[in-house]
C-alpha cells in the first residue's frame, strides 16, 4: 500500500541496500521471531531479546567504528538483569533451537538497525517512500514461504479483514515508520535500549488488563530494566559524535 502511494521505485545500488534492509528487518526477522515465540516461555524469549543492545554496541564498533563505552556497557547488562528479573520463572524451560531462532532475529535486528543508520536514505527520498520499499521485500521474501507451507486462509471475515488492516496499517506501516525515524535520527546504541519497553509494556498490560499480579522481584526487575533504558539515552557527548560522523 505505501509502494502504491509513492509510486517511487529504488535506482542504482539502493536496490541491493533495500533487499538487504527488508529482509533482515521482515523477510528472516518475522519466521525467527515467531518461530521463536512458539518455542520458548515468554520470559525466556523477552530475556533473550534483551541483549538486543549489547549486538548493536558491538556491531556499531565494527561497522560505524564507534567505540561503546563503560557506560553503555554497563547499562546492557543491568536492562537484560533486569528484563530476566522481570519475566523469568523457576519453570522455565529453555529450547536449544528457541533459543538459536531469538539470538538469530537479535543479530538480524541489530545489523539492519546499524546498516540503516549507516546507510541513511536516498537524496529526495521521504521515510515513508523508504519505509514502503523493506516492507515490500519483506513481504515478497515472505509471502511465497506463507503459501508453500500453509496455504491461503480457508475463509476471511470481517473480523479478521479488520484484524489485517490494523496490523497492516498501525501495528506495521506506521509502527515502522516511527522505528526507521528513530533509527535516522538517534544513535544506534540509543535505539536498541528502547527495545526494553517490550517485556516493559507486556508486564504492566498483564497488571492492567488481565489483573496479574506482581512480585516484589518483578517490580525491582522493572526498575532496573527502566533505569537501563534512560541510562543508555545518554551518550557522552564524544561518543555521540563518533557515532553521528
Amino acid at each position: 500500500m505505501l509502494l502504491a502511494f509513492t509510486r517511487r521505485l529504488p535506482t542504482g545500488n539502493w536496490w541491493w541496500k533495500v533487499a538487504v534492509l527488508g529482509t533482515l528487518n521482515f523477510g528472516a526477522f518475522f519466521p525467527l521471531l515467531f518461530f521463536a515465540a512458539y518455542r520458548l516461555p515468554g520470559g525466556v524469549a523477552a530475556t533473550v531479546g534483551a541483549v538486543l543492545p549489547l549486538v548493536v554496541l558491538a556491531l556499531s564498533a565494527l561497522i560505524l567504528g564507534a567505540r561503546p563505552t563503560l557506560w553503555s556497557v554497563g547499562a546492557a547488562v543491568t536492562g537484560v538483569v533486569g528484563v530476566g528479573l522481570m519475566v523469568l520463572t523457576s519453570d522455565a524451560a529453555i529450547d536449544p533451537l528457541g533459543v538459536l531462532a531469538q539470538l538469530t532475529g537479535v543479530l538480524l535486528m541489530g545489523t539492519a538497525v546499524v546498516l540503516g543508520k549507516r546507510w541513511g536514505r536516498p537524496d529526495g527520498v521521504s521515510l515513508v517512500t523508504l519505509t514502503g520499499w523493506q516492507l515490500t521485500v519483506g513481504g515478497l521474501v515472505l509471502a511465497p514461504i506463507a503459501f508453500a507451507v500453509e496455504g491461503a486462509p480457508s475463509a476471511l471475515s470481517a473480523t479478521n479483514v479488520v484484524g489485517f488492516v490494523y496490523l497492516g496499517l498501525i501495528g506495521t506501516a506506521l509502527a515502522y515508520f516511527v522505528w526507521f525515524r528513530g533509527i535516522e535520527r538517534l544513535v544506534p546504541a540509543q535505539v536498541s535500549f528502547l527495545a526494553l519497553t517490550n517485556p516493559m509494556t507486556a508486564l504492566i498490560a498483564g497488571f492492567l488488563v488481565l489483573g496479574q499480579g506482581l512480585s516484589p522481584w518483578q517490580l525491582l526487575g522493572f526498575l532496573i530494566a527502566l533505569g537501563a533504558m534512560v541510562a543508555g539515552q545518554w551518550q557522552p557527548r564524544q561518543a555521540a559524535d563518533r557515532h553521528l560522523s
